[in-house]
């Protein structure tokens, strides 16, 4: 059973507490989050892997009854007991997301997402995405980039809040793992030319296939959206076009699964 801290936690057990009305907010807006500069993590490993990744937790909510079945209680060993907060269960399934036997959920300062910040590699892999619209997707990206240790994945005037609670779920924390920057289209465009990355844009009508491209060199691959793929701004300027072979009814995958399919292939020629 995990023992908390000596110094007796404040008891929150009203649903109308202003912290967890905040907390609800936070969770469904992404305006909220941006001017608040705030965003909610719940989970353990979540949780765990923000902190490592240099993100400050500015309150923490405990559910003793959940968080008691945890398999990481250490996870509160570096966070300052005055900003630990107990929940009622009926008040931490309020603000939980999802199902969880965690019993967690944290209040943290967002970061700032710039191009400039981005670490580069002698020979990059880069993730570029242009107006991604599902946070479920962008969330299985960060797991794609993560598993293949990409340099970093470049959002392009994105549809959604990098911070939206379902990108960290379905990212799996990854969001905090993977070197994120976002930017528009032009600005991304500007920053790879600079660097000699050449770009290579996956479109359905391409001639190349993904397969038969050489990504040895300092690459970013460029995806679109799953409704409209790129628009005329990345397939004009891209430096080529490449495609993944279809031989079903039919025409298109899950931009996750293209991306994680183009990625590997590139992986693989690296020899990683």
């Amino acid at each position: 059973m995990r023992k908390f801290a000596a110094k007796t936690m404040e008891l929150i057990s009203s649903l109308q507490n202003d912290r967890i009305k905040n907390i609800v907010r936070l969770s469904s807006k992404a305006k909220e989050r941006k001017e608040q500069g705030l965003f909610t993590v719940e989970g353990v490993r979540e949780l765990s892997l923000a902190l490592r990744g240099g993100y400050r937790a500015e309150a923490v909510f405990i559910c003793p009854e959940l968080f008691v079945k945890t398999s990481s209680p250490q996870v509160l060993d570096g966070i300052d007991v005055g900003i630990q907060y107990e929940v009622t269960r009926t008040v931490f399934e309020k603000i939980a997301y999802r199902e969880s036997i965690d019993g967690i959920l944290a209040l943290v300062r967002s970061q700032t997402h710039l191009l400039e910040r981005l670490p580069v590699s002698n020979n990059p892999f880069f993730i570029l995405l242009e107006a991604v619209e599902k946070p479920g997707n962008l969330g299985a990206i960060l797991r794609t980039a993560d598993a293949a240790k990409v340099d970093a994945v470049i959002v392009c005037d994105p549809a959604v809040d990098i911070y939206n609670p379902n990108v960290i779920r379905s990212s799996l924390g990854c969001l905090f793992t993977v070197p994120v920057a976002v930017c528009t289209s032009s600005e991304a465009l500007s920053w790879i030319k600079k660097r000699q990355i050449r770009s290579f844009a996956a479109e359905l009508t391409a001639s190349q296939w993904y397969h038969e491209t050489d990504f040895t060199c300092a690459s970013a691959i460029i995806m679109g959206t799953e409704a409209d793929g790129l628009t005329p701004f990345w397939l004009t300027h891209a430096e080529q076009r490449i495609k993944i072979p279809m031989r079903g009814a039919i025409d298109s995958l899950n931009v996750s699964v293209s991306t994680a399919i183009i990625t590997f292939e590139a992986m693989r020629q690296r020899g990683f």
